[in-house]
């Protein structure tokens, strides 16, 4: 196998959602694999700091603080991009956030914020990187959706599900139209990967963190970095037939029944 086959030397990589989670993570895995950076994200002092990491170890990052969720803001992004960089080869679309609240009571404003956030700010990223991409022909677009994407998770993440639904046939439309010239459109569907957020909600309701358990047959939950591998694949020449898939990143999650069951090790050395 040629060692040049996940390299991204050369390669201009825009990730969102940069100060934390997969989308640090996704930054460091990037820059470690040739790239350089521009990363993105509200948090100034974090995402300055993923930005300090890697250029402490030899790659270049620009940083920039935007939400992601006002397609003006977005639009000045890629200038920047253009005048710092004249090109982007990857979009990694990372950064948005939801508000939980049970169906016959959250706002209809709750949910055209989380609409903002999850949609509306990522397709115009999606539509500004796209052309760049579609004159260049070639470039590559990860949009992080969740298994919310595909299944139903109940608890109060109507307006979630309902977006990241969106973001699974955001993904799969700008693939059909795109990939013919060039551009690829994949996402990646986490299960539950353990941040801050689901850290607080872990500690506020203690039997979450077995009901979320039981459904994933690696017996863990996820890290940020275990989605390292998986955007430098998606990122490099590596996968470059791949375009339109929606990748589970899951412990199994996914594949599991509603009705099944996990046997633990301790279970089966009974």
């Amino acid at each position: 196998m040629s060692s040049t086959l996940f390299d991204l030397s050369g390669k201009v990589a825009v990730v969102t959602g940069t100060a934390q989670g997969m989308g640090r993570a996704m930054s460091l895995a990037l820059a470690e694999a040739g790239a350089s950076l521009m990363l993105v994200d509200r948090n100034e002092a974090g995402v300055r700091q993923t930005a300090a990491t890697i250029t402490a170890q030899g790659a270049r990052a620009e940083w920039a603080v935007h939400d992601i969720s006002d397609p003006t803001e977005v639009r000045t992004l890629f200038r920047r991009v253009d005048h710092d960089f004249g090109r982007i080869d990857f979009l990694g679309n990372v950064a948005g956030e939801a508000v939980l609240g049970a169906p016959e009571d959250i706002s209809l404003e709750d949910v055209e914020q989380v609409w903002r956030n999850l949609v509306l700010g990522r397709f115009c990223a999606c539509q500004e990187a796209g052309r760049r991409m579609l004159a260049a022909g070639q470039g590559s677009i990860v949009n992080i959706g969740s298994l919310a994407s595909v299944t139903a998770l109940g608890r109060g993440h109507i307006a979630y599900s309902m977006a990241m639904g969106a973001v699974a046939q955001m993904t799969r439309e700008l693939s059909t139209e795109w990939s013919g010239h060039g551009v690829r459109v994949n996402a990646i569907l986490p299960a539950q990967v353990l941040n801050p957020g689901l850290e607080k909600r872990i500690a506020e309701a203690p039997a979450l963190r077995d009901q979320f358990l039981s459904g994933i047959p690696a017996g863990r939950f996820g890290h940020p970095d275990d989605i390292r591998g998986l955007a430098v694949l998606l990122a490099s020449d590596a996968s470059r037939w791949i375009t339109g898939a929606l990748i589970p990143m899951d412990g199994g999650n996914l594949a599991l029944n509603g009705g099944g069951s996990v046997r633990h090790r301790a279970e089966t050395q009974a």
